[in-house]
Protein backbone atom coordinates (compact mmCIF):
# COMPACT_ATOMS: atom_id res chain seq x y z
CA UNK A 1 0.00 0.00 0.00
CA UNK A 2 1.40 3.24 -0.69
CA UNK A 3 0.09 6.75 0.29
CA UNK A 4 1.72 9.86 -0.04
CA UNK A 5 1.71 13.83 1.57
CA UNK A 6 2.72 16.48 -0.43
CA UNK A 7 3.23 20.46 0.88
CA UNK A 8 2.84 22.85 -1.99
CA UNK A 9 4.69 26.03 -2.40
CA UNK A 10 1.74 27.59 -1.03
CA UNK A 11 1.75 25.50 2.08
CA UNK A 12 -1.24 23.18 0.84
CA UNK A 13 -1.53 20.00 2.05
CA UNK A 14 -2.33 17.65 -0.84
CA UNK A 15 -2.65 13.85 0.59
CA UNK A 16 -2.85 10.71 -1.81
CA UNK A 17 -1.69 11.86 -4.97
CA UNK A 18 -0.83 9.21 -8.06
CA UNK A 19 2.92 8.98 -8.12
CA UNK A 20 3.26 10.32 -11.35
CA UNK A 21 2.21 14.37 -10.00
CA UNK A 22 5.50 13.81 -8.51
CA UNK A 23 7.44 14.60 -11.83
CA UNK A 24 5.36 17.85 -11.98
CA UNK A 25 7.17 19.43 -9.34
CA UNK A 26 4.42 20.66 -7.80
CA UNK A 27 5.56 20.18 -4.59
CA UNK A 28 8.05 21.86 -1.90
CA UNK A 29 8.62 18.29 -0.55
CA UNK A 30 6.49 15.30 -0.65
CA UNK A 31 6.85 12.23 1.49
CA UNK A 32 5.75 8.52 -0.01
CA UNK A 33 4.94 5.26 2.48
CA UNK A 34 5.08 2.27 1.02
CA UNK A 35 4.02 -0.26 3.48
CA UNK A 36 3.45 -3.96 2.98
CA UNK A 37 4.69 -3.63 -0.14
CA UNK A 38 3.75 -6.05 -2.86
CA UNK A 39 6.45 -6.93 -5.57
CA UNK A 40 5.75 -4.35 -8.15
CA UNK A 41 5.57 -1.79 -4.98
CA UNK A 42 9.06 -3.26 -4.08
CA UNK A 43 10.41 -2.70 -7.84
CA UNK A 44 9.42 0.89 -7.31
CA UNK A 45 12.40 1.99 -5.43
CA UNK A 46 14.61 0.88 -8.40
CA UNK A 47 12.57 1.72 -11.49
CA UNK A 48 10.83 5.26 -10.13
CA UNK A 49 13.19 6.37 -7.31
CA UNK A 50 16.04 5.16 -8.52
CA UNK A 51 17.92 4.72 -5.11
CA UNK A 52 21.20 2.67 -4.77
CA UNK A 53 21.27 -1.03 -5.29
CA UNK A 54 22.71 -1.72 -1.93
CA UNK A 55 20.07 0.84 -0.14
CA UNK A 56 17.65 -1.24 -2.02
CA UNK A 57 19.16 -4.45 -0.94
CA UNK A 58 19.24 -3.44 2.40
CA UNK A 59 15.27 -2.56 2.55
CA UNK A 60 14.95 -5.63 1.13
CA UNK A 61 16.55 -7.95 2.80
CA UNK A 62 15.19 -7.50 6.72
CA UNK A 63 16.72 -7.27 9.47
CA UNK A 64 19.27 -4.96 9.42
CA UNK A 65 21.03 -3.00 12.28
CA UNK A 66 19.98 0.89 12.70
CA UNK A 67 22.26 2.79 10.90
CA UNK A 68 23.09 5.60 8.18
CA UNK A 69 24.52 5.71 5.01
CA UNK A 70 24.92 8.83 2.57
CA UNK A 71 24.20 8.52 -1.30
CA UNK A 72 24.58 11.01 -4.08
CA UNK A 73 21.38 13.25 -2.86
CA UNK A 74 19.90 11.24 0.07
CA UNK A 75 20.73 9.86 3.41
CA UNK A 76 19.12 5.98 3.91
CA UNK A 77 18.30 5.65 7.44
CA UNK A 78 17.68 2.13 9.18
CA UNK A 79 15.11 2.11 12.11
CA UNK A 80 13.65 -0.53 14.26
CA UNK A 81 10.51 -0.74 15.57
CA UNK A 82 8.70 -2.93 18.44
CA UNK A 83 6.35 -5.56 17.77
CA UNK A 84 3.92 -4.80 21.19
CA UNK A 85 3.29 -8.43 21.38
CA UNK A 86 6.35 -10.18 20.50
CA UNK A 87 8.99 -7.13 21.30
CA UNK A 88 10.45 -8.57 18.11
CA UNK A 89 12.50 -5.73 16.37
CA UNK A 90 10.56 -4.45 12.81
CA UNK A 91 12.64 -2.76 10.26
CA UNK A 92 11.67 0.87 8.89
CA UNK A 93 13.82 2.40 6.15
CA UNK A 94 13.72 6.05 5.49
CA UNK A 95 15.24 7.72 2.28
CA UNK A 96 15.62 10.91 2.81
CA UNK A 97 16.69 13.99 0.46
CA UNK A 98 16.41 17.68 -0.22
CA UNK A 99 12.81 17.99 -1.33
CA UNK A 100 11.42 14.17 -0.66
CA UNK A 101 10.93 11.27 2.13
CA UNK A 102 10.24 7.92 1.30
CA UNK A 103 9.77 5.38 3.78
CA UNK A 104 9.51 1.64 3.13
CA UNK A 105 8.77 -1.10 6.08
CA UNK A 106 6.91 -4.40 5.80
CA UNK A 107 4.62 -4.20 8.54
CA UNK A 108 1.65 -2.09 9.17
CA UNK A 109 3.37 0.69 11.36
CA UNK A 110 1.27 2.94 13.74
CA UNK A 111 3.82 5.21 14.32
CA UNK A 112 4.08 6.37 10.88
CA UNK A 113 0.09 7.11 11.16
CA UNK A 114 0.88 9.29 14.32
CA UNK A 115 3.59 10.95 12.37
CA UNK A 116 1.24 11.63 9.48
CA UNK A 117 -1.38 13.20 11.79
CA UNK A 118 1.49 15.31 13.17
CA UNK A 119 3.09 16.88 10.12
CA UNK A 120 -0.86 17.96 8.82
CA UNK A 121 -1.59 19.19 12.24
CA UNK A 122 1.68 21.30 12.61
CA UNK A 123 1.96 23.57 9.67
CA UNK A 124 4.24 26.02 11.33
CA UNK A 125 6.91 23.32 10.31
CA UNK A 126 6.05 23.05 6.64
CA UNK A 127 9.03 25.39 5.67
CA UNK A 128 11.33 23.11 7.32
CA UNK A 129 10.99 20.64 4.68
CA UNK A 130 11.77 16.88 4.66
CA UNK A 131 14.13 16.97 7.13
CA UNK A 132 11.51 18.08 9.76
CA UNK A 133 8.91 15.30 8.74
CA UNK A 134 12.01 13.01 9.64
CA UNK A 135 12.38 14.11 12.82
CA UNK A 136 8.48 13.48 13.16
CA UNK A 137 8.77 9.91 12.08
CA UNK A 138 12.18 9.19 13.97
CA UNK A 139 10.27 11.08 17.10
CA UNK A 140 7.24 9.13 16.75
CA UNK A 141 9.28 5.49 16.46
CA UNK A 142 11.60 6.26 19.26
CA UNK A 143 8.17 7.68 22.00
CA UNK A 144 6.88 4.44 21.00
CA UNK A 145 9.63 2.57 23.31
CA UNK A 146 8.64 4.19 26.08
CA UNK A 147 5.25 2.21 26.87
CA UNK A 148 6.97 -1.16 26.47
CA UNK A 149 9.95 -0.32 28.96
CA UNK A 150 7.28 1.14 31.48
CA UNK A 151 5.45 -2.05 31.33
CA UNK A 152 8.20 -4.17 32.31
CA UNK A 153 9.60 -1.75 34.56
CA UNK A 154 6.23 -1.78 36.32
CA UNK A 155 5.89 -5.52 36.53
CA UNK A 156 9.71 -5.77 38.01
CA UNK A 157 8.68 -3.36 40.81
CA UNK A 158 5.46 -5.32 41.63
CA UNK A 159 8.19 -8.83 40.98
CA UNK A 160 10.62 -7.01 43.73
CA UNK A 161 7.70 -5.94 46.20
CA UNK A 162 6.79 -9.73 46.21
CA UNK A 163 9.57 -10.92 46.78
CA UNK A 164 9.75 -8.35 49.71
CA UNK A 165 6.32 -10.03 51.25
CA UNK A 166 6.05 -13.29 49.59
CA UNK A 167 7.58 -15.61 47.13
CA UNK A 168 5.42 -18.90 47.09
CA UNK A 169 4.54 -17.76 43.81
CA UNK A 170 7.01 -15.71 42.26
CA UNK A 171 7.46 -17.83 38.41
CA UNK A 172 11.31 -17.08 37.95
CA UNK A 173 10.89 -17.65 34.91
CA UNK A 174 8.78 -14.76 33.92
CA UNK A 175 11.78 -12.64 35.55
CA UNK A 176 14.63 -14.08 32.76
CA UNK A 177 12.04 -13.87 29.82
CA UNK A 178 12.16 -10.33 30.95
CA UNK A 179 15.84 -10.44 31.14
CA UNK A 180 15.71 -11.92 27.69
CA UNK A 181 13.15 -8.86 26.80
CA UNK A 182 15.40 -6.52 28.13
CA UNK A 183 18.69 -7.67 26.29
CA UNK A 184 16.35 -7.46 22.45
CA UNK A 185 15.54 -3.61 23.57
CA UNK A 186 18.87 -3.08 24.31
CA UNK A 187 20.05 -4.23 21.03
CA UNK A 188 17.96 -1.68 19.49
CA UNK A 189 18.49 0.97 21.41
CA UNK A 190 21.88 1.23 21.51
CA UNK A 191 22.43 1.19 17.89
CA UNK A 192 19.51 3.83 17.28
CA UNK A 193 21.19 6.22 20.08
CA UNK A 194 24.70 5.83 18.01
CA UNK A 195 22.51 6.42 15.17
CA UNK A 196 21.12 9.73 16.12
CA UNK A 197 24.36 10.90 17.57
CA UNK A 198 25.71 10.67 13.62
CA UNK A 199 22.81 12.24 12.85
CA UNK A 200 23.03 15.32 14.94
CA UNK A 201 26.71 15.93 14.03
CA UNK A 202 27.29 14.89 10.39
CA UNK A 203 27.50 17.53 7.60
CA UNK A 204 26.44 15.26 5.36
CA UNK A 205 23.16 15.44 6.79
CA UNK A 206 23.22 18.91 7.21
CA UNK A 207 21.07 19.82 9.78
CA UNK A 208 20.95 23.15 10.64
CA UNK A 209 20.98 24.49 14.58
CA UNK A 210 17.21 24.62 15.25
CA UNK A 211 16.49 21.00 13.81
CA UNK A 212 19.61 19.78 15.35
CA UNK A 213 18.02 21.15 18.48
CA UNK A 214 15.12 18.50 17.42
CA UNK A 215 16.89 15.32 16.96
CA UNK A 216 19.27 15.96 20.54
CA UNK A 217 15.79 15.82 22.03
CA UNK A 218 15.52 12.73 20.57
CA UNK A 219 18.83 11.43 21.61
CA UNK A 220 18.26 12.72 25.06
CA UNK A 221 15.14 10.43 24.86
CA UNK A 222 17.35 7.44 23.87
CA UNK A 223 20.03 8.26 26.81
CA UNK A 224 16.72 7.63 29.21
CA UNK A 225 15.82 4.45 27.42
CA UNK A 226 19.25 3.39 27.55
CA UNK A 227 19.88 4.02 31.86
CA UNK A 228 15.82 2.55 31.95
CA UNK A 229 16.98 -0.75 30.21
CA UNK A 230 20.36 -1.18 32.16
CA UNK A 231 18.61 -0.10 35.38
CA UNK A 232 16.13 -2.86 34.72
CA UNK A 233 18.53 -4.93 33.87
CA UNK A 234 20.63 -4.82 37.07
CA UNK A 235 16.95 -4.91 38.99
CA UNK A 236 16.38 -8.27 37.12
CA UNK A 237 20.00 -9.77 38.45
CA UNK A 238 18.90 -8.11 41.68
CA UNK A 239 15.85 -9.98 41.60
CA UNK A 240 17.30 -12.94 40.61
CA UNK A 241 20.38 -13.10 43.55
CA UNK A 242 17.62 -12.50 46.14
CA UNK A 243 15.61 -15.13 44.60
CA UNK A 244 18.47 -17.45 45.07
CA UNK A 245 19.43 -16.18 48.26
CA UNK A 246 16.20 -16.67 49.98
CA UNK A 247 15.95 -20.38 48.58
CA UNK A 248 19.83 -20.87 50.20
CA UNK A 249 18.36 -19.46 53.35
CA UNK A 250 15.12 -21.19 53.73
CA UNK A 251 17.36 -24.73 52.68
CA UNK A 252 19.30 -23.90 55.30
CA UNK A 253 16.43 -23.65 57.68
CA UNK A 254 15.26 -26.98 56.56
CA UNK A 255 18.53 -28.37 56.93
CA UNK A 256 18.93 -27.06 60.93
CA UNK A 257 15.54 -28.39 61.39
CA UNK A 258 16.42 -31.85 60.25
CA UNK A 259 19.89 -31.68 62.11
CA UNK A 260 18.31 -30.79 65.35
CA UNK A 261 15.68 -33.74 65.07
CA UNK A 262 18.63 -36.15 64.10
CA UNK A 263 20.92 -34.54 66.97
CA UNK A 264 18.34 -35.29 69.28
CA UNK A 265 17.42 -38.68 68.30
CA UNK A 266 21.20 -40.19 68.19
CA UNK A 267 21.49 -40.46 71.91
CA UNK A 268 17.59 -42.16 71.78
CA UNK A 269 18.31 -44.55 69.23
CA UNK A 270 21.47 -45.70 70.81
CA UNK A 271 19.84 -46.45 74.11
CA UNK A 272 16.60 -48.17 71.79
CA UNK A 273 19.53 -50.14 70.22
CA UNK A 274 21.49 -50.77 73.71
CA UNK A 275 18.49 -52.45 75.52
CA UNK A 276 17.33 -54.24 72.03
CA UNK A 277 20.02 -56.35 72.28
CA UNK A 278 18.31 -59.89 73.82
CA UNK A 279 21.07 -61.05 75.65
CA UNK A 280 20.60 -62.50 78.86
CA UNK A 281 22.95 -61.49 81.33
CA UNK A 282 21.85 -57.57 81.34
CA UNK A 283 20.54 -56.73 84.85
CA UNK A 284 18.59 -53.97 83.94
CA UNK A 285 15.90 -55.50 81.76
CA UNK A 286 14.83 -57.59 84.91
CA UNK A 287 14.86 -54.53 86.93
CA UNK A 288 10.83 -53.85 87.60
CA UNK A 289 11.30 -50.22 86.82
CA UNK A 290 13.72 -50.38 84.49
CA UNK A 291 11.50 -49.54 81.59
CA UNK A 292 10.15 -46.55 82.90
CA UNK A 293 13.48 -45.15 84.12
CA UNK A 294 14.88 -45.59 80.36
CA UNK A 295 12.14 -43.90 79.35
CA UNK A 296 12.39 -41.01 81.72
CA UNK A 297 16.13 -40.56 81.13
CA UNK A 298 15.64 -41.01 77.10
CA UNK A 299 13.51 -37.98 77.93
CA UNK A 300 15.70 -35.57 79.85
CA UNK A 301 18.98 -36.31 77.70
CA UNK A 302 15.94 -34.83 74.89
CA UNK A 303 14.67 -32.06 77.27
CA UNK A 304 18.71 -30.89 78.17
CA UNK A 305 19.90 -31.17 74.10
CA UNK A 306 16.83 -28.94 73.25
CA UNK A 307 17.78 -26.44 75.90
CA UNK A 308 21.22 -26.60 75.00
CA UNK A 309 20.54 -25.92 71.49
CA UNK A 310 18.04 -23.07 72.68
CA UNK A 311 20.61 -21.95 75.00
CA UNK A 312 22.71 -21.64 71.69
CA UNK A 313 20.72 -19.20 70.06
CA UNK A 314 19.39 -21.41 67.08
CA UNK A 315 15.75 -21.79 67.66
CA UNK A 316 15.91 -17.75 66.81
CA UNK A 317 17.17 -18.19 63.28
CA UNK A 318 13.43 -19.70 62.74
CA UNK A 319 11.98 -16.18 63.48
CA UNK A 320 13.92 -14.72 60.65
Amino acid sequence: MIRTLGITANFDIINDFPLEQIKEKTFEWYWVDISEPTKEEESLLSSFFHFHPLAIEDSLLRLQRPKVDYYDGYAFFVLHTFNEETLEAEELDIFVGQDYVVTFHFPHMHELEEARERIIKSPKGWERGAIHATYHIVDKVVDAYFPIIYKIEDYLNEVEDQLTFDMRHLSMNQVFDLRSDLLRLRRTIIPMRDLLYRIMNSERVNLQQSERTYFADIYDHLLKLTEMVESNRELTADIRDSHVSINASRMNRIMMILTIVSTVFIPLTFIVGLYGMNFEHMPELKWHYGYFAVLALMIVIALSMLAWFKYKGWFNLFKN
